[in-house]
């Protein structure tokens, strides 16, 4: 089954070279042959200009662009297989143990809607990616090489050895319980946990019954990840919603998360801006759809991590 959009707005052409990549146009593929330019792969036009894409259309356009947009950039190299059959799957189990550089971001919760929008500001990012995911073979099918996919128990701690393996970061963008189940967590370096805690905690009624197990895993999530020592920002926001990103600012009221709203792909963007803002310890934050800009992040966040500190 295919990934469903994440995004009512399509477009079936990949994006365009940008200027920086006009110089390696001509391709080589893996043989060594060049690749001819092909005229028919333009940018539609669009409200906007080419330099003012929004970020849900450059998601879309690596959506729609599929396997023709990896042909037409150049498919990075492959990486590692996790195991699902097949001789070319298995591992050498003597390079279990053997160190790699923790460049990767390990997103669990992959085959989640906010799971794929945090997986593809990642990819739009250049940044090496790790995704937790149930169906391998269709979110291979959606991210192709740009995402190394896993699939397995948690709770194996030959898999989680495996998972874990060059990750610098974990982005936990939904309450699935990924903490739940002890985990070695050593040599990652930070920690991005979206939570709802705030929004079940205020629901009511059926609504509240509904929200019972969710509950209960986001306050273990967040249990877990501040007792880890691991340096960790914990974004609490309001309601989740499936409405386009980018055409709000945000609301960091003290409060906000139990009544306020937020578009998932803000969500996804501001999980993947706190990457590199790594706390000294701690920083946790409230936010929803408001009125205020942020206009650097970076900035944002360093002000943010500042100001923490001085409390603690």
């Amino acid at each position: 089954m295919p990934l469903p959009h994440l995004l009512p707005r399509l477009s079936h052409t990949p994006p365009p070279l940008r200027a920086g990549d006009r110089g390696n146009a001509a391709l080589l593929s893996p043989g060594g042959r060049r690749r001819r330019r092909r005229p028919a792969l333009l940018a539609v036009v669009r409200a906007k200009r080419k330099d003012e894409a929004s970020f849900a259309d450059r998601i879309l356009d690596y959506i729609e662009g599929g396997p023709k947009l990896r042909r037409w950039y150049g498919a990075p190299d492959l990486l590692p297989k996790d195991g699902d059959g097949g001789a070319e799957d298995e591992e050498d189990e003597s390079q279990v143990d053997i160190e790699e550089p923790r460049d990767a971001v390990l997103v669990t919760n992959g085959d989640s809607e906010i799971g794929q929008m945090v997986i593809l500001a990642l990819i739009l990012k250049r940044a090496r990616t790790k995704a937790l995911v149930k169906d391998k073979r269709t979110t291979e099918e959606a991210f192709g090489t740009y995402v190394e996919c896993m699939v397995g128990d948690m709770e194996d701690k030959s898999f989680t050895k495996k998972a874990l393996r060059g990750v610098r970061a974990i982005i936990c963008p939904a309450d699935d319980g990924f903490f739940s189940e002890p985990t070695d967590l050593k040599g990652v370096q930070h920690i991005v946990l979206l939570s709802q805690l705030a929004v079940y905690r205020n629901s009511g009624g059926l609504q509240a019954i509904m929200n019972s197990k969710l509950k209960k895993l986001a306050e273990r999530d967040e249990e877990v990840v501040l007792a880890s020592g691991i340096p960790c920002t914990i974004i609490r926001t309001g309601s989740l919603q499936s409405t386009p990103g980018g055409e709000r600012g945000f609301d960091f009221t003290e409060g906000i998360a139990t009544k306020g709203r937020i578009s998932k792909e803000d969500a996804a963007t501001i999980c993947v801006e706190a990457l590199d803002s790594i706390p000294r310890k701690t920083l946790i934050f409230e936010v929803a759809n408001g009125d205020e800009k942020v206009r650097d992040w970076n900035a944002w966040f360093a002000e943010q991590i500042k100001r923490e500190e001085e409390i603690q």
